[in-house]
């Protein structure tokens, strides 16, 4: 008996293959979610060059995600501070096709809804020239909050693509939404939006 292939579809190739994306993510228990996606957009044949808030850390190791995208995370503005490289924010601005930040916390959306930018992360979107894509991930009331709505708005006026939180379990044990999308509908959004 001769070993068949599982399956002779011939898949086309994603529209993502070959787009250079950043990949934000901050500070949310979601951040492990990170990792799904990372290793979905690498599959999908992208570039993908993944920026970590300092408090992302917290909740996934750059070594994971640096692993997955087979690219160096960049943590800080800072590259080598004896010799005084660092990582250009304008540049990543510039090479980048899409820049999504998933997970998006409300202390991330709130630095970028007001032109904040005290990390690598939230400079290199004031800098940016691509389209961005925004997936929320916090606690319901959070998320629910005048202050956070008001921001999401005012970053979607601005142009950005923010999308909307599915309703379920959250961390905190209450139910409802705040989730971050799913990695697989993220993937699903970018190839919707590239396939235009």
């Amino acid at each position: 008996m001769t070993n068949q292939p599982l399956s002779t579809e011939h898949q086309a190739p994603s529209v993502l293959k070959g787009r250079r994306l950043l990949l934000g993510v901050s500070g949310s228990i979601a951040a492990y979610k990170a990792a799904a996606l990372t290793r979905l957009l690498v599959k999908a044949g992208a570039e993908v060059q993944v920026i970590l808030t300092e408090a992302a850390t917290a909740f996934v190791t750059p070594l994971t995600l640096g692993t997955l995208s087979k690219k160096p995370v960049l943590t800080g503005f800072l590259r080598d501070a004896a010799s005084g490289q660092w990582h250009n924010h304008v540049e990543l601005g510039l090479w980048a096709e899409a820049y999504v930040l998933a997970p998006a916390s409300a202390n991330t959306i709130g630095q970028l809804a007001n032109g904040l930018c005290p990390n690598l992360l939230s400079a290199v979107y004031l800098s940016a020239r691509c389209p961005v894509f925004l997936a929320p991930a916090m606690d319901l009331d959070m998320y629910a909050h005048p202050a956070v709505t008001q921001n999401i708005e005012r970053l979607r006026s601005f142009g950005n693509h923010v999308f909307a939180s599915p309703s379920g379990e959250l961390a905190s044990g209450l139910a409802g939404p705040g989730r971050m999308l799913e990695p697989e509908e993220i993937v699903a959004e970018l190839e919707k939006f590239f396939g235009m």
